[in-house]
């Protein structure tokens, strides 16, 4: 009977739930992000009275738009925050599949105690360590320097980019490597050549870096409050008494964009990276 009903429907009851339950999380992750674009283009009271009905004649406006254009910096908050993620990002992948790449491939006195320090760094949360990095930075004059907030971010996101990618590269054929030495590869050779297997891993790591310092606001309001990233600079639009919902969902919604684009792009490395990781 099971049978029956199986071939009837074209799906098991099991897999039928696991995609309801895939559905409901999809649900629960995609409805903020449509809610905070599509009151981005209404009046300010159908926010707050009609917040999930969609703009009409009525109701639609571009202040919010125009306000970003006009009362924020807008452009240098988004150069800044381009700067800090982009620079982030380049320093945690290459920094990462090197060390990576030693701990993969080579052995040597304590790297399995440097695998498992790098491996409890993901465990910890950085914001614990806040006063005494802002007194590192003090001291090498870094801050309110959007370097300081690349070397902070690139910190935070290593421990995460050396656990994945060691991961991949430990899986990669040693006859590939052995052969690559036999024409006369050195070190960096092999390294490049491993780096471009992994490509899904590095993609992974490259998405998991980018979104939490694309959105991060506690390390720029502490540490570099006088160059604000796109994060940091929407909260002018938020008061005490009074605030412009209106541009704080406008920011909120262009700040949506590039992350969103970069993932409709690379989401099937995304999921190769991490199903790769974990049956790994």
């Amino acid at each position: 009977m099971a049978g029956t009903r199986q071939d009837r429907l074209g799906i098991s009851p099991t897999a039928a739930g696991k995609h309801a339950i895939l559905i409901g999380y999809s649900f629960i992750a995609i409805a903020p992000v449509a809610l905070i674009i599509i009151n981005s283009f209404k009046e300010r009271m159908p926010i707050f009275k009609q917040p999930l009905d969609l703009p009409t004649a009525e109701t639609f406006t571009l202040a919010g738009y125009e306000t970003l254009g006009k009362r924020g910096d807008f452009g240098a908050w988004l150069g800044n925050s381009v700067l800090v993620t982009g620079g982030s990002l380049l320093l945690v992948l290459l920094l990462g599949a090197m060390a990576a790449f030693a701990l993969a491939r080579y052995r040597f006195m304590g790297s399995r105690v440097l695998g498992l320090y790098l491996a409890i760094g993901i465990m910890i949360p950085i914001r614990l360590g806040t006063v005494s990095l802002l007194g590192i930075l003090q001291g090498l004059g870094l801050t309110n320097q959007l370097a300081g907030l690349v070397l902070v971010y690139t910190a935070a996101g290593l421990p995460l980019a050396v656990f994945v990618l060691s991961a991949f590269f430990r899986e990669v054929p040693r006859d590939l490597e052995d052969a690559a030495r036999v024409d006369g590869a050195n070190d960096w050779h092999v390294f490049a050549m491993i780096v471009r297997l992994a490509r899904p891993a590095l993609a992974a790591v490259a998405i998991l870096t980018m979104i939490p310092v694309w959105n991060d606001l506690w390390w720029p309001l502490v540490a570099a409050p006088g160059v604000p990233t796109l994060t940091l600079g929407s909260q002018q639009f938020l008061g005490q008494f009074v605030s412009d919902w209106n541009a704080v969902l406008a920011a909120l919604t262009v700040a949506m964009i590039p992350m969103l684009v970069l993932y409709v792009v690379f989401n099937r490395q995304f999921v190769r990276g991490l199903m790769g990781g974990a049956l790994k």
